[in-house]
């Protein structure tokens, strides 16, 4: 009797999509936190939202993957990204609006402020993460050349940098843009303040996690 087997999954795929998903939902509970960044010369004082530490880690696994497997693998580690994106937000809001709080818990209203966010904002979320990530795979497999997008090394710490630097800006502008255009409020003050300090997070960790985590890949499925 003949017997198939499914084709196994690389060991570095597994763990990174493993990774790459609790990351999704983890981004959107960090980002209730605003984080300060210091005072920074001639920027002054930043913040940033903390939800950016888990996203900056997501364009460092797609571009990983991008480097490892090439980039259609990439691309569908982003789509499928949606998945757990999606259901977070379906079970924050269901939780939040439609499960009634125990009558001795008296946290109901600090639960809905720190993890609710409008519908408004959620369809923002998706659309700058979707956007953002499918830019930075295609930027960093575009800069490899090859039509597999696989750099194979080749400028990897170059690459991760200038990818994560556009794609953050593109991030920004779709988010708060879909998020807070009509409201009166200062929106190019509050872009500008995230684009410098996403720029100098992307700067800091992306190259050298991006990196690591090829690295970490080669090891795993060696």
């Amino acid at each position: 009797m003949n017997q198939t087997s499914a084709p196994a999954i690389p060991r570095s795929l597994f763990i990174f999509s493993l990774l790459y998903g609790g990351l999704c939902v983890l981004a959107g509970v960090l980002g209730t936190k605003l984080a300060s960044l210091g005072h920074w010369p001639f920027f002054g004082d930043l913040a940033v939202e903390s939800g950016i530490f888990a996203f900056l880690l997501l364009v460092v696994l797609s571009s990983a993957v991008a480097e490892l497997f090439g980039r259609d693998m990439a691309n569908r580690l982003v789509r499928y990204g949606f998945i757990p994106l999606i259901v977070s937000m379906v079970l924050l809001t269901f939780v939040i609006n439609v499960i009634p709080p125990a009558p001795f818990w008296k946290d109901q209203d600090a639960f809905a402020r720190l993890l609710g966010q409008g519908a408004r904002m959620q369809f923002a979320g998706l659309i700058s993460y979707g956007t953002s990530q499918t830019l930075n795979v295609w930027l960093f497999s575009r800069m490899a050349g090859g039509k597999d997008g696989m750099g194979r090394g080749r400028m990897l710490l170059l690459r991760a940098w200038v990818a994560s630097l556009l794609s953050q800006i593109v991030d920004t502008v779709i988010f708060i843009t879909i998020s807070f255009a009509g409201q009166d409020l200062p929106i190019g003050e509050i872009m500008t303040g995230q684009i410098i300090s996403k720029l100098i997070l992307s700067t800091i960790m992306v190259p050298l996690f991006t990196l690591a985590f090829v690295s970490l890949g080669r090891k795993l499925d060696a």
